[in-house]
């Protein structure tokens, strides 16, 4: 059997998912009494940043804002809509392209969820400190900043693997 050189650093986007689930494993009992799944919750999060433009947001840019497949933000823009949390219709400016907003119902979760969402973060910030958690939203702006641009389709078949 072959040896391998061991690994000089650590599993950075393994850290990154263990922080992740960490914590969504405060925020995720709260999106569940409100009946949203984290993907939902990543939905309406974007639309309710956005929910003062008129014209709603662009399907394209929600996936793209929320982390989302296209195939799987059908799914879920599919059951939201459903559920009365969203609305879409054509883009006026290219009937090619759907337009999304967050409709009362879903800007009421969002406005119901902020609170327990931003206590969150004051926790994070009294258990880390003001500085620390300063410095890690900076850290990883400059780490999202290194990211090298890749076409679409390049980028569906990563994110699948």
């Amino acid at each position: 059997m072959k040896t391998l050189t061991p690994f000089v650093h650590r599993n950075l986007p393994r850290l990154l998912l263990e922080a992740r689930e960490a914590v969504m494993g405060h925020t995720r009992p709260s999106l569940r009494q409100h009946g949203l799944s984290d993907q939902q919750w990543r939905v309406l999060r974007v639309l309710g940043e956005h929910a003062g433009d008129p014209e709603g947001m662009e399907t394209g840019r929600v996936a793209r804002e929320a982390y989302l497949l296209g195939p799987s933000l059908t799914g879920v823009l599919n059951r939201m809509e459903r559920d009365g949390l969203i609305n879409r219709r054509r883009s006026a400016l290219d009937a090619r392209r759907t337009v999304v907003w967050a409709t009362d119902a879903g800007l009421a979760k969002v406005q119901a969820l902020l609170e327990t969402i931003e206590a969150h973060y004051a926790w994070m910030e009294r258990e880390l400190g003001k500085t620390k958690l300063t410095a890690l939203y900076e850290l990883l702006d400059g780490v999202i900043a290194l990211q090298v641009p890749q076409d679409s389709a390049t980028q569906e078949m990563d994110e699948e693997n």
